[in-house]
């Protein structure tokens, strides 16, 4: 069967790598690894759901061994009832998983069954049986107008090299100024600067979208790309590293846990807080939710319609404009 040839994503194990570190048989790890390549190539998921996956499923077949008394082979998973994944997510909810994280595992899990099923390897429809807990309802936490401004400031003003002050800048204004997922922005390839007015992002599922970009991300780019101290090729990545590599996710969020700590800002700061931010302020700023949503690249409308809950002053405002019009 031909496989789609996986991208490269820096952070994430390869496909070998992936199937190599879980403990099941050979043809078990074979199958892995067709999936995790069919993640990669064919659904282009991002970089954090391939390192969730892989995390996933290697807890689970850590788990099987003992369960089962040896490593998984494809009769094994055939032959899964109710009661063992019943007895993993116990086994799970006892390493103290959250239901949100345990409502992910399964979602992985779920995921891949699903695979060696289309592919015909493995029939087991055990885990359509199996519900996921019930969430909490969350209200996405951005920052305020102000404390965006002030975050970008301190990011400009940080005692580092200038020019990763600069990259650092610009990578933040990319994600509160056009609403980029962080992955989004560190996929950016140095051929893609200087940056238009519109911007064509590929987000989660591979779906396109194009995304305004503001004078001040341009120009933060362009501050950034003057300094730094890196030959770029047109197909490296925009953004680097102190060695000329692709900057890594983990760095971005570190940069914003130093900075919210000497600015006193709130722990939900994150590099998605920028993300929430961008969507939040549109929205008080008069913006329709449907674009919104395009914006964003949300494929339902009611995932952008949770915004309306953090600004109730101006979801009152829309009802009563809406009422008005009948």
């Amino acid at each position: 069967m031909a496989r789609a040839a996986a991208r490269q994503v820096t952070g994430a194990p390869t496909p070998d790598d992936a199937a190599r570190t879980i403990p099941a048989d050979a043809d078990a790890r074979r199958e892995i690894r067709n999936w995790y390549a069919h993640l990669m190539g064919e659904r282009r998921v991002s970089e954090a759901t391939l390192i969730n996956y892989h995390r996933d499923l290697t807890r689970f077949f850590e788990f099987l061994v003992g369960h089962l008394g040896a490593p998984a082979d494809l009769k094994a998973l055939a032959g899964l009832e109710l009661r063992d994944f019943r007895a993993f997510v116990s086994h799970r909810r006892a390493d103290g998983l959250t239901s949100r994280s345990v409502a992910r595992m399964l979602s992985s899990l779920r995921s891949f069954f699903g695979f060696l099923d289309r592919t015909g390897i493995v029939a087991n429809a055990t885990l359509k049986a199996l519900r996921s807990p019930k969430l909490p309802h969350g209200i996405p936490k951005p920052l305020t107008v102000t404390g965006t401004a002030t975050l970008l400031e301190g990011a400009r003003a940080a005692e580092i090299a200038p020019w990763k002050a600069a990259r650092d800048v610009a990578v933040l204004t990319l994600l509160y100024g056009c609403g980029l997922r962080i992955s989004e922005a560190l996929g950016l390839a140095r051929k893609d600067a200087p940056l238009k007015e519109v911007l064509r992002i590929t987000g989660k599922g591979g779906k396109e979208r194009l995304v305004p970009v503001l004078p001040a991300a341009r120009q933060a780019v362009e501050t950034y790309l003057a300094l730094c101290p890196h030959a770029l090729t047109p197909e490296d990545p925009l953004f680097v590293g102190t060695r000329g590599g692709r900057l890594d996710q983990r760095q971005v969020r570190q940069t914003m846990i130093d900075l919210r700590r000497g600015l006193n800002l709130p722990e939900t700061a994150s590099p998605h807080a920028l993300r929430h931010s961008f969507a939040t302020h549109l929205l008080a700023g008069g913006g329709d939710l449907r674009a919104i949503q395009e914006l964003l690249g949300h494929a339902s409308l009611s995932t952008t319609q949770v915004y309306t809950e953090v600004d109730p002053a101006r979801l009152l405002e829309i009802y009563d404009k809406a009422t008005r019009r009948r």
